[in-house]
């Protein structure tokens, strides 16, 4: 588990961007169970975090200073230049991008209208291919993935489990329209709740924990169900995390699919193209769990790994 020590906060002065570059001053960071991966060093997805570094992550501001014509002052930005307050940058960077804000809050395109909606809408449409009469069950149903999967998999006609922990969560997950929640904390036997709320089985597993979630989705799975495996946050800071019943895999014929949101970039176009209008008519609420400055950045990352955040975790800056 890290702990605040790991961190390091640093004052620098930012000189005048160069020509074809800008300055922003963010307004949001995100901060994401993924990132506890980057920590180690380890060949993955993407490089580790260098020590020493500032650390990388999803944020959203607005240029100040530009001196570059594809941005002006004022316009409102989302970058991967998280964990600061302010940055340079080439205008042209990668993931540095303008976004529209008159028919949504900048803090969406950290959440709902971001990668993390983005993660929720693939896993749900693409990779379970989650239809009209599935029975499908989401772990971590409270989470910033979780609870939009959980409603992108409603609007496909699909019956609807959620796993929270906690009442608070459990009450939430419920106030999306799920079918049925299931609060671990308070079952002696996973396994054992989940078949009772899916008596028949389950079609479709979306997977942002591992560890004894994945081992009952398994163990109710019916033949050839399909399983979307977004995170597993259980083995983050565990390496000797297993998972039993694996021979299910093959005894039901199921597919286990991983999926990493930054393959499918080229269906953002269309995500927004669905998910603008679903948050605009109601059909996909945002939630969030907000903590104030950049020095609360590390206890608002550590909250992830303890379940203190409801929807999506945000520093506001």
């Amino acid at each position: 588990m890290p702990v605040a020590d790991d961190f390091e906060q640093a004052t620098v002065t930012l000189p005048k961007p160069e020509p074809g570059a800008v300055q922003v001053r963010n307004q949001w960071m995100s901060v994401d169970p993924y990132m506890r991966g980057r920590m180690r060093d380890v060949k993955s997805y993407l490089p580790p975090f260098a020590l020493g570094e500032v650390m990388q992550g999803g944020a959203v501001g607005t240029v100040m200073t530009s001196n570059d014509p594809r941005l002006k002052e004022g316009d409102t930005v989302v970058s991967m230049f998280g964990w600061r307050e302010a940055f340079n940058a080439p205008a042209d960077a990668p993931g540095l991008m303008k976004v529209d804000t008159t028919a949504l809050a900048p803090e969406m395109y950290l959440g709902v209208a971001g990668l993390t909606g983005l993660t929720a809408y693939l896993g749900v449409q693409e990779v379970a291919n989650v239809k009209q009469g599935d029975v499908v069950f989401i772990s971590a149903a409270a989470g910033a993935v979780g609870s939009v999967a959980c409603q992108i998999a409603k609007i496909q006609g699909a019956t609807v489990i959620g796993s929270a922990g906690g009442a608070e969560k459990v009450e939430f997950v419920r106030s999306l329209g799920v079918d049925t929640v299931i609060d671990y904390k308070a079952e002696p036997d996973l396994t054992a709740a989940l078949q009772r709320a899916a008596p028949q089985g389950i079609s479709v597993y979306f997977d942002n924990v591992g560890g004894a979630h994945l081992e009952a989705a398994l163990a109710v799975a019916k033949p050839f169900a399909r399983f979307a495996l977004c995170g597993m946050i259980d083995g983050a800071n565990d390496s000797a995390s297993a998972v039993h019943g694996l021979v299910s895999i093959v005894r039901k014929r199921l597919r286990l699919e991983g999926f990493i949101t930054s393959d499918r970039f080229d269906q953002i176009p269309r995500f927004l193209g669905e998910m603008v209008p679903w948050i605009g008519s109601g059909k996909i609420k945002s939630a969030q769990t907000v903590d104030q400055g950049i020095e609360h950045a590390v206890d608002a990352f550590l909250k992830l790994f303890h379940g203190g955040n409801v929807g999506k975790m945000l520093v506001k800056l």
